[in-house]
């Protein structure tokens, strides 16, 4: 780091002993030499340079205090005619202070007393500048107004630089604000994100296992009543099983591929509302009559994720009717394509509100199906049908586009 970067750091997190450090030089420059001379004249000297330098170790950590002292002693000197001392520029730097660091009325008083006492000081102790005594009024004046001009320009550009250091410093505070706030925000996002992202993996995982898993317990649970009666059927069951678990390893391959950011991980596409017939197939494997209907034809082609969604939502239903419905259940899956978007029914004829407790989950499917579609805006509805069964229904609206 460069030095002047360093000291720049070290000023802002050490402004007491800066100010002690200001206050001892000026004291040892300005002070002690006429201390050290002994005379007798100079002793108001060093008090009243005493006075208006020592309030400096408290500019900045009690500033209207040290500016109050320093104001009142200049005052003083001005109604006792007491005359300046070489330490009085102190006055400057409490203006400095007062503008970069105290209240706005501070500021603007100490800027108007600073003015006034200057000019008040010139006309007061214009003799020891040639100003005034015995010097004629033309040569007087115009010699006053220059020095005047000068003594206030001084002045203001004490005043103004510390107003412009006030400026700075709260440009750099509202930066580092914002800099805070954009941490603070990332880091909300990225939570929200990875929250995101888990309820997203949770959903995935939830969908190939679950289905694949009632699949495999549904024909495992025949093959074991059909290998004494119906080895054949028990053997084609065991294969029905087999590449039913053998789909399921290849599907969660594929996501802990994606999640480890495996560029070799498969990339075949997600399935979408066309599998949906494979899909079926494989929940008749297992015993189940299913019927699909398919209503209207799409106004506007829905999204590839959306698709995925339909597909999930017909997927967890199947899931739930071999999980809760009990044995020989008749299911109907209706696909409508309506004039706002895509609706599903499925519709089961099963032991409905009655699921065996065995089987019982704890409503992810559910919840996984309303967030999906939620995503596109559409809604979700599970309940027992009156005449016994259970029915979901699904509405996804098209894309607004």
């Amino acid at each position: 780091m460069d030095i002047h970067l360093r000291f720049a750091r070290w000023v802002r997190t050490h402004p007491g002993t800066l100010d002690v450090c200001l206050a001892l030089v000026i004291l040892v420059l300005l002070v002690l030499p006429f201390a050290a001379s002994g005379t007798d004249g100079y002793a108001g000297v060093v008090a009243t340079s005493a006075a208006v330098v020592v309030p400096l170790i408290w500019r900045r950590s009690r500033l209207l205090l040290s500016a109050g002292i320093i104001a009142g002693v200049s005052v003083l000197q001005l109604v006792l005619g007491i005359q300046p001392v070489p330490a009085q520029f102190v006055v400057l730097i409490t203006l400095y202070t007062l503008a970069a660091y105290g209240p706005r009325w501070a500021s603007l008083g100490g800027l108007t007393l600073a003015l006034v006492g200057s000019a008040v000081g010139l006309v007061r102790f214009g003799d020891l500048i040639g100003i005034g005594g015995t010097a004629s009024v033309l040569t007087s004046v115009p010699l006053y107004l220059i020095v005047l001009f000068f003594v206030e320009a001084l002045v203001l550009l004490a005043w103004t630089t510390g107003d412009l250091a006030r400026a700075r410093r709260r440009t750099y505070q509202a930066l580092e604000d914002r800099t805070r706030r954009l941490e603070v925000e990332r880091q909300q996002e990225r939570d929200l994100a990875a929250a995101d992202e888990r309820s997203h993996i949770a959903r995935e995982m939830h969908d190939i296992v679950a289905h694949s898993l009632s699949v495999i317990i549904t024909q495992a649970d025949g093959a074991r009543y059909a290998s004494a009666q119906a080895p054949d059927l028990a053997v084609q069951t065991l294969g029905t099983i087999a590449e039913t678990g053998r789909g399921s390893l290849r599907e969660m391959r594929r996501l802990l591929g994606v999640l480890r950011g495996d560029e070799t991980a498969s990339t075949r596409p997600l399935p979408t509302l066309d599998d949906v017939d494979s899909l079926l197939q494989s929940v008749r494997r297992s015993g189940v009559r299913v019927a699909c209907r398919r209503i209207g034809t799409p106004r506007k082609p829905l999204p590839l994720g959306a698709e995925l969604t339909a597909y999930r939502v017909v997927q967890e239903s199947l899931t739930n009717v071999l999980k809760h419905a009990g044995a020989h259940t008749t299911t109907e899956v209706t696909l409508e394509f309506g004039a706002r978007g895509l609706g599903i029914t499925v519709d089961d004829d099963g032991r409905g509100a009655a699921p065996d407790p065995a089987t019982a989950g704890t409503g992810q499917g559910i919840i996984g199906m309303t967030e999906r579609v939620r995503l596109y805006d559409g809604t979700v509805s599970a309940a027992p049908r009156t005449g016994g069964g259970y029915r979901v229904e699904a509405f996804i609206p098209y894309t607004q586009t």
